[in-house]
Formats: structure tokens, sequence, C-alpha cells
């Protein structure tokens, strides 16, 4: 079948009929929020908002939850709901460090693709073959996937070396790297605590330090999803089975295969975000490892319009707020509130100029809140800083979701001829 057959699906982009910001408009989106974190930075004094360390901290911590958010863009641009993406990402943990500790880490890495394969397996079985509510197959396959895992350690890991029923032994590590002379030179840039310089080197350098193999290849996969579902005739197929699967499947795609390879892959992204957390972040398999990653991946897809693109900048941002909780979090989030408290200043401008005046004087007062908050406090309470990235996630969401568009049958059941 050629491209050409099923190019009704492609015309309706994501997003259409929803306001999409251009490339220069986001750049300069961008560029701005870089600027205002700069003076905050000047103004509080919090030099650790924008150093090297909590970037290079910040990508470590958004890998995982950008893979699970993949896998849940491939899952949904074939119209199956993948709720399961935290299960797929505890069997990916757990498969990841039972292999890697055996048999080296790169062979943790290939066992947590394929344990995230077979919560995939398992989803695509419930929700493409038999029909089942894509939620409650997902909750499903998150419950049995932390079932399983514990009822695994106590007979894999209790009695072996540095092992439990709650953790596995340590994992050797992949290795990380630093571009040669670039990191150390941008690193003592940032350290000069210059305007905007200083905040830019800081984090082009906490991308280039420090690095995991297993990290390059994540940010790799990024581009290499939009290649492959936007400009290949296998994407085109897959997505048309989100988008409308009677017609696709009058124009001769089979919509089942091309459903149980999407959600089989979102578990393979899933899995490889679990096994990153299991190999590379912590070195060892432990119990609740990935804490909610698979819920906030979700949300970053979400956040992202079910595009990449998005995608990675919504992990990037969740990433960022989990990172607090690891280097110097208390005055790092007291000086973010200030900084979004000026966010929400231009927020409440923007929506007077649109004439929304209600929500205008809602994002006003919240604003007013924040800068009061900021003010008569010196150091906010570690709970909050732990809390904040789903603190993040929800106002992310609710702020985003009415600029949002779904693929049109995501969720919807389907059944094989069922157009005729």
């Amino acid at each position: 079948m050629s491209t050409a057959t099923v190019a009704k699906p492609q015309a309706q982009q994501p997003g259409k009929g929803s306001r999409r910001f251009s490339l220069p408009v986001l750049l300069l989106i961008i560029a701005g929020v870089l600027i205002l974190t700069s003076v905050v930075r000047l103004i509080t004094g919090a030099d650790g908002i924008t150093s090297t360390g909590q970037m290079s901290t910040a990508l470590r911590l958004a890998v995982p939850i950008g893979l699970a958010g993949l896998g849940g863009l491939w899952a949904e641009r074939a119209g199956v709901v993948n709720i399961g993406l935290e299960g797929m990402m505890i069997l990916g943990t757990w498969f990841g460090a039972w292999a890697g500790y055996q048999w080296g880490p790169w062979t943790g890495v290939a066992f947590g693709i394929i344990g995230g394969c077979l919560g995939g397996v398992l989803h695509a079985i419930a929700t493409v073959t038999f029909n089942v509510n894509h939620i409650v197959s997902g909750v499903a396959v998150n419950i049995l996937a932390l079932g399983t895992t514990r009822y695994l350690s106590k007979f894999t890991f209790e009695g072996v070396p540095q092992g439990s029923s709650k953790q596995s032994p340590p994992v050797d590590s992949l290795g990380t790297f630093s571009i040669p002379g670039l990191s150390s030179g941008l690193d003592t840039l940032n350290h000069k605590g210059w305007f905007l310089i200083s905040d830019i080197a800081g984090l082009l350098a906490g991308l280039i330090t420090d690095l995991s193999p297993l990290t390059v290849v994540a940010v790799a996969l990024v581009p290499i999803t939009w290649w492959v579902l936007w400009r290949t005739a296998f994407g085109l197929r897959l997505r048309s089975c989100g988008e409308n699967p009677v017609a696709a499947e009058s124009l001769g795609v089979n919509v089942y295969k091309y459903k149980y390879i999407a959600v089989i892959i979102s578990g393979g992204f899933a899995g490889l975000g679990g096994a990153f957390l299991s190999i590379v972040a912590s070195n060892v398999y432990l119990d609740g490892q990935t804490a909610g990653r698979g819920y906030i991946g979700l949300a970053a897809m979400i956040f992202g319009n079910w595009m990449p693109g998005g995608l990675a900048l919504g992990a990037g941002l969740f990433g960022y707020t989990d990172s607090l909780n690891l280097r110097g979090g208390g005055t790092n989030v007291h000086a973010l509130i200030l900084l979004l408290a000026i966010l929400l200043v231009f927020g409440a401008a923007y929506l007077v100029w649109k004439k929304r005046y209600t929500p205008a004087v809602i994002t006003a007062l919240i604003s007013a809140l924040m800068f009061v908050w900021y003010v008569s406090t010196d150091e906010v309470p570690k709970q909050v800083v732990t809390a904040t990235p789903y603190i993040v996630t929800l106002l992310v969401l609710s702020l985003s979701a009415q600029h949002l568009r779904m693929p049109k049958a995501d969720g919807m059941p389907y059944r094989r001829g069922q157009g005729k």
C-alpha cells in the first residue's frame, strides 16, 4: 500500500483547531524564560537553579520520564491508551537489574526492554484482542507488575550477597563521559555568575557532562520516533489506526497488527526507562523505584500534545523539578516561587490582552499569593520540595488541557470489520 492511500488521516495534524506556537515564537518564549531565570538567580542568590550539577541531574532524571512518555506516544498514536506504563517500567527495573548483576549492564538493558515488552503484550491482548477497557487493563498491568516483581524478588534476590526481597545486588555501571575541553570550559563559565551567559553555560554544560551512553541513546530516540511516525509509510499507517481505524482498514491496513506493534514498542520504551533507573540512576533494583514516573511520563506526553518535541520539553521540566530534591531543594524552590510569580504576571497580562478578564483576575491573585509566599519565607519546607514534581504535573496539565488534541480514536473500542 502506498503512502498516498492513507493521506487523509495525515491531513489532520495534531493540535489543529487549537493555538500552536511557531518555532520562532517558541524560541522567543524559551529565551524569555531563560532571561527571567537569570534575573531571579541574581535577585535571590540561588546560583544552584542554573548550575551545571543541577542541569546534569535534571537530564538524568528526565530520561526515564521521557522514555515512558515516548512509550505512551507510540501506543496512543495507534489508538490505545496506555495507563500501564508504570507497571511496564516496574518490569523493566526488575528484569534489568536481575540480568544486569549476572551478565553485565548492557544485557540488563536488553532484558529491561524485554520485561517492558511483556507488559505491552499483556496490555495489547486485553485491549486489542479482547476489547477490554484500556484504563482497566492498564491499571491491571500496574498491579500485576508490582505483585509479580515483589514475588520474584523473594526467590531471586534473597540469600544473594547484598540482595534482599526488596533490593537486588549491585549492577556494574555503564560508565560516564564528558566532552573534553568543552564541558570543563562551560562549567568554569557557569561559575562566573554572569548574567544570562553563565546560565546558558550551565544549561549546556549539564547536557554534556557525566553522560551515560544510555542517556545518549534515549535522547536520540526522540528524533528517531518523530521520523518513524511522521516521515515513513509505516508511521502513517500506525497513526491512521489512532485517527480512524475503520477508514484505515478500508484502505488495507491491518489495524490489529499495527496496534499490537505500537503497544509492544510502547512497553519496550517504558521497560528501557525502568532499566535506566535500576542500572544507570542507582545501579540497583529497589522496591518502589519508579515512584510514579510512568504516570508523569504520560503527563509529559499529554503536555507535549502527543508530539515527540513537546514531550521532550515536558520530560525536561518534570526532570528539573524532580532534581530539586537532590540539590539544594529548599533554597532553589524558594527562588523558583519568585520566578513563577513573575511568569504569572505575564500570564495575567496576556489574558487581559485576549479579553479573558475572569481568568486574568484569578491568575493575578495567584501571582500575588506567590509573591507574598516568597517575601514572607526564606526557604520552603522539604515536604513541599518532595511534592514539587507532582504539583507541577497537575498545574501543567490543568493549564494546558484546553489547547490539546489527542488522536481521534484514542481509547475507543474497535473490532475488525465494524465499518461494514
